[in-house]
């Protein structure tokens, strides 16, 4: 399932025209991005929570020139879904 098929099953069950629920899912991605960029988590009960991940600095190496180099530490966003999603879906 791609974005277009996201926003057409939201239009369907919704029944919001098919420009109103792409306007609601890039409203969401938008709040979702704001709200981690700020350094909120976003939970939503019953679905699950968006949080950002902060990886520390590490060593890897350059598969082209198999040198050792370092890693910067970054932020990353992840999801973790809530338990009676996954039970849901069992």
């Amino acid at each position: 399932m791609n974005k277009g098929d996201v926003v057409s099953a939201i239009a369907t069950k919704a029944g919001f025209t098919i420009k109103d629920a792409d306007e609601a899912y890039k409203a969401f991605v938008e709040v979702v991005a704001e709200s981690l960029k700020n350094g909120e988590d976003v939970a939503l009960a019953g679905f699950g929570t968006f949080k950002i991940k902060e990886k520390g600095e590490r060593q890897g190496i350059n598969p082209q020139t198999k040198e050792a180099i370092t890693i910067p530490a970054s932020k990353v966003p992840s999801f973790h879904f809530g338990k009676s999603f996954k039970e849901s879906i069992q």
